[in-house]
């Protein structure tokens, strides 16, 4: 499985959307400061996944979310978990 996932800062405004074959592996990679674009933003919530059977659904959902209107979309489906 594939997963696409929204992790949210617990000390800043700050929020991260990825893709995965692993999710705790990788949740755990950004709470240890592994990934260099997660490292200053540290701990986080996991707020939202999605799982999928292939590799490339998995990042055309991520490249959607990372735009803007998959931003604004992600908002309107999660608006009291991302306060």
């Amino acid at each position: 499985m594939y997963y696409v996932y929204l992790i949210k800062s617990l000390k800043k405004n700050w929020q991260y959307v990825g893709y995965t074959d692993n999710l705790k592996r990788r949740l755990n990679e950004h709470q240890l400061g592994l990934s260099q674009a997660t490292k200053p933003y540290r701990p986080f919530e996991l707020i939202f996944y999605e799982a999928y059977k292939s590799m490339v659904d998995a990042k055309r959902r991520e490249k959607y979310f990372k735009t803007n209107e998959g931003k604004r979309t992600l908002r309107l489906m999660l608006r009291e978990s991302i306060k």
